[in-house]
């Protein structure tokens, strides 16, 4: 008896690589559909577009599908994948594949630069980040689907709104996955090929001044900048900058003032910040409100006006890289765990306690630029490593 089950094993571990392996052109194909959908943070109808293109691929392999509404956001997608007939239902905590379905990029983009391939790589706007991950998780779910080889539930979570920080889905996100027995979230393998085993937290803070207009030329004492006190403001904002603790802070947004002959009656900007998990976000943020409100310059006035936060990821567990790992060396290639400063929402599904493995999607390079990148040829080695996971897992 075990014997014959062990060989209906090898059988189905063999019939998962071979379907994979024959999927190179569908995947590239859905790719390109997917890519050419404009569907940045709150585009509901693009986001919503994309979810219509997974779904029914999904659903034509049998796997079922739902959506759930996020207003102003899109929708969230899930599915559930059952073995093909005769498969008998998985039992246990589930393993999810996860990924984000909202770009970076305006909508248009697509019209100024769409899906091409040059050289083996595919471009376009979100093609690594994480549209080729998508297409790699919709890929694998179906692979089991056809084949079988479940031996736990296996799950897709797709959101709409990571790269903005998740502010609606966040909540969500961490009851969905609480657990459940593994995350796979398929951002774009890095340059190197490597997984990514923890990142950074982040936050994304907006904040304005209040000045005093005034003629810059008349009345010039009666002015109290705007643009002045924000100048300084940036200055000790990037001085929070501490290599030695891992937090970096940038302000990358910045607008303010009216005419040049008028003293600036406002000011706002937008500060970003990265920080470890060593680190307490708590004081962090203390520290940089305190910038903010300080009267830098007599008679103005600063506030924060949002905050939004993403957790680091705690690390990967070592039995889940090396899990990955075997799988990967079985099929000829071989990965190493990274540190990343990127923020993604593998930091909320690890601080559930859910052994959370990052960047499992194809490798790409420069995310969220008009050169961003995907390497073809990492589709179908990388889905069959994800499967061996899955397939593998105790």
């Amino acid at each position: 008896m075990h014997d014959t089950l062990e060989q209906s094993r090898v059988q189905q571990r063999a019939r998962l690589l071979d379907w994979l392996g024959g999927q190179q052109q569908a995947m590239q194909d859905l790719l390109h559909r997917i890519v050419d959908i404009d569907s940045g943070s709150r585009d509901e109808a693009g986001i919503l577009a994309v979810a219509q293109a997974l779904r029914e691929r999904l659903e034509a392999a049998g796997v079922a599908v739902r959506f759930e509404d996020v207003p102003g956001y899109g929708v969230l997608l899930h599915a559930d994948v059952a073995g093909p007939d005769g498969d008998g239902p998985a039992e246990g905590a589930p393993i999810y594949l996860m990924g984000h379905m909202d770009t970076v990029f305006p909508a248009g983009t697509v019209a100024r630069r769409p899906f091409r391939v040059e050289e083996g790589r595919a471009y376009g706007p979100g093609v690594a980040d994480m549209k080729s991950g998508l297409v790699l998780n919709v890929f694998v779910a179906e692979a089991f689907a056809r084949c079988g080889g479940l031996k736990a539930p296996l799950k897709l979570f797709f959101s709409c709104d990571e790269e903005i920080g998740s502010p609606a889905t966040r909540q969500t996100i961490m009851d969905t996955v609480r657990g459940a027995r593994a995350v796979f979230n398929a951002e774009p393998g890095r340059v190197s090929g490597n997984l990514v085993t923890s990142r950074k937290g982040s936050m994304a803070v907006e904040f304005e001044v209040q000045g005093v207009a005034a003629h810059a030329g008349i009345n010039h004492a009666a002015g109290a900048s705007a643009l002045e006190a924000m100048a300084r403001k940036l200055l000790a904002l990037h001085a929070l900058t501490d290599p030695a603790t891992g937090t970096t802070t940038n302000v990358g947004v910045l607008q303010g003032g009216i005419v040049p002959n008028m003293v600036a009656p406002h000011a706002k900007a937008e500060l970003d910040v990265r920080y470890t998990a060593q680190t307490d976000p708590d004081a962090l943020m203390e520290r940089i409100r305190a910038i903010v409100e300080e009267e830098s310059v007599p008679r103005t006035q600063g506030r924060v006006t949002a905050v939004r936060r993403t957790l680091p990821m705690a690390p990967t567990p070592d039995a889940l890289l090396q899990l990955y790992r075997r799988g990967a060396q079985s099929l000829g290639f071989d990965v190493q765990g990274e540190f990343t400063g990127g923020a993604a929402d593998s930091g909320l599904t690890a601080s559930v306690g859910v052994p959370t493995l990052c960047a499992t999607g194809p490798v790409g390079g420069h995310p969220h630029t008009e050169r961003e990148y995907c390497e073809l040829a990492t589709f179908v080695p990388r889905a069959q490593a994800v499967a061996l996971a899955i397939f593998d897992h105790p």
